[in-house]
């Protein structure tokens, strides 16, 4: 018999009460009674660049949701320039695919959105997971942090060598781990997800940049998330600095913080068979 993966799920697409049709790939183990895992991209991510061997781990043990968010890859619509206009668009999608319970896994600005989807409705989430992201008003937070990793994030046509500076670290093992990503993402063939526009990449800007204004009294706002979370992130982020995964673990009333030594804001495509049994464990 065989098996759906990452590399072989159908886009599939729905259309929500906003208007919006959501483009997305649901798949994975239905045999057990748990709630679906729904996944949340980074900037600049679509489909197409979850690892596969993160997704399909995970997908042994439970049903998997990746979204494309509105205006992003091949989902209609206009990509919000705030967080919590994201929040609302990926719920319009929960509640179009009839969602009512779900685990939620937020990568990077997915992070964000995943903090203030779960603030919105609580009671949709079951338990969280938190990658290389951190609070609104967080440290170092407000754009990006130096202008090397602005020049490699917002290139119009970003490189392989973009991506393995800003997910990965600068030493052989990294960068080899590296390596091996790029030719996991690029290793489905037919029905890949579309590219994520400019207009797209500028308006998810606009949002990080918005979240990342300093201000200590946003991170009052975590005492509202008492879902068990997972905050994960590489010890050496140059994207979203990695003392926001600590800050978050502070503020948040029943957190727990996992750093993956020698990995930078990718650690989870660098250690993707790692992260998927943490990730398994904890959601249980």
């Amino acid at each position: 018999m065989s098996v759906t993966t990452q590399l072989t799920a159908p886009n599939l697409t729905i259309k929500a009460a906003n208007g919006i049709t959501y483009a997305y790939r649901r798949f994975g183990n239905t045999d057990r009674a748990v709630p679906p895992l729904l996944f949340l991209q980074h900037f600049r991510g679509n489909l197409d660049n979850w690892h596969p061997v993160l997704v399909d781990a995970i997908a042994s043990e439970r049903e998997v949701i990746l979204l494309d968010n509105a205006g992003v890859g091949g989902s209609t619509g206009t990509t919000p320039r705030t967080v919590s206009a994201m929040a609302h668009d990926a719920l319009a999608f929960v509640d179009a695919a009839g969602i009512t319970r779900a685990d939620v896994l937020g990568f990077s600005l997915g992070g964000f959105v995943a903090q203030e989807l779960t603030l919105i409705r609580r009671q949709l989430v079951r338990r969280l997971v938190l990658a290389g992201t951190g609070p609104q008003g967080g440290r170092g937070m407000h754009g990006f942090p130096t202008e090397q990793v602005y020049e490699s994030a917002l290139r119009d046509e970003p490189t392989g060598e973009d991506l393995l500076s800003l997910f990965f670290e600068p030493t052989p093992s990294s960068l080899a781990k590296g390596e091996e990503f790029l030719q996991a993402i690029f290793s489905r063939e037919a029905d890949r997800d579309q590219p994520v526009s400019l207009a797209a990449r500028d308006a998810q800007l606009d949002a990080i940049t918005a979240w990342g204004i300093p201000d200590a009294s946003r991170l009052n706002r975590l005492a509202g998330i008492t879902q068990p979370t997972l905050v994960a992130n590489g010890d050496h982020d140059v994207m979203v600095p990695t003392s926001n995964s600590a800050l978050l673990v502070e503020h948040l009333p029943n957190a727990r913080l996992s750093l993956y030594p020698g990995a930078g804001h990718g650690f989870l495509f660098q250690c993707p068979a790692e992260f998927a049994d943490e990730v398994n464990l904890f959601l249980g």
